[in-house]
């Protein structure tokens, strides 16, 4: 059996992932450390898989029938709203959004909802030719492309408002000289999965965690502040989405 909770895992806050987890993990009946593998993706993929969250992207295309929707956390942070979140656009400047037209792009990986896809939903409408940006770095993860558009490497990236809550919190240096220039479309969050589990229970212990006040601080260090049991038929929003776009001509990344 493999768990891991690597999307929001920062050093600041390991702790309180492995209090959440060992709330779990006790609750389940189950002696298993989190794992935190460097190739963060790879646990979502065994089939041994008991219990990860994932990104939306990923969960409605790669991973679209192979794994079993747990739940979607809710977070205290703006730009959330129950289990449903947005991407913040960050540039040096303040300017219309067509006036970025050319510029390098900060992209933490071409499979990312929130550093993707949300980059290319808020652009889009102002693409010629579904052009937009005149080259792309690939920075491997938010705050890398933060770092890019900061030093002047790029010109614009959008962060995902969850990680933008905890940068605020933890590392303000990473948004400084940054100005918040769009948001994205709002979206299901990243969803709680599991292969080898069974939703109904794991949803369960989910319930007794969320109630434990001994686990307050976990929770509130992990910015969560709830869950719903939301189905995989509610993130077609994400895909409807994509599709809308492409149909309006789309724009690729350089």
């Amino acid at each position: 059996m493999i768990a891991a909770l690597q999307m929001y895992d920062w050093p600041e806050i390991r702790w309180a992932t492995d209090r959440f987890w060992a709330g779990l993990a006790q609750r389940l009946g189950v002696e298993l450390d989190l794992s935190r593998p460097e190739d963060f993706t790879g646990p979502w993929f065994r089939d041994d898989l008991l219990f990860a969250q994932t990104c939306g992207y990923p969960f409605t295309h790669a991973l679209k029938g192979q794994v079993k929707i747990v739940a979607t956390p809710h977070y205290a942070a703006d730009g959330c709203e129950g289990p449903n979140y947005c991407s913040m656009v960050f540039a040096r400047e303040a300017r219309p959004l067509p006036e970025f037209f050319g510029v390098t792009a900060a992209v933490n990986t071409p499979d990312s909802m929130s550093g993707m896809l949300a980059l290319k939903l808020v652009f889009a409408p102002y693409a010629w030719q579904g052009r937009f940006f005149g080259h792309v770095v690939w920075s491997g993860s938010h705050l890398a492309s933060l770092a890019a558009v900061r030093e002047g490497r790029a010109g614009v990236c959008a962060v995902d408002s969850v990680c933008v809550e905890l940068a605020r919190r933890h590392r303000p240096q990473d948004l400084e000289g940054l100005v918040e220039v769009a948001r994205s479309p709002a979206v299901p969050g990243l969803p709680w999965i599991t292969r080898a589990g069974q939703p109904e229970r794991l949803r369960g212990v989910l319930r007794a965690v969320f109630a434990d006040p001994a686990l307050a601080d976990a929770r509130a260090a992990l910015l969560l502040s709830g869950f719903s049991a939301l189905d995989a038929a509610a993130y077609d929003r994400i895909t409807s989405l994509e599709a809308a776009m492409e149909r309006q001509g789309g724009l690729a990344l350089p």
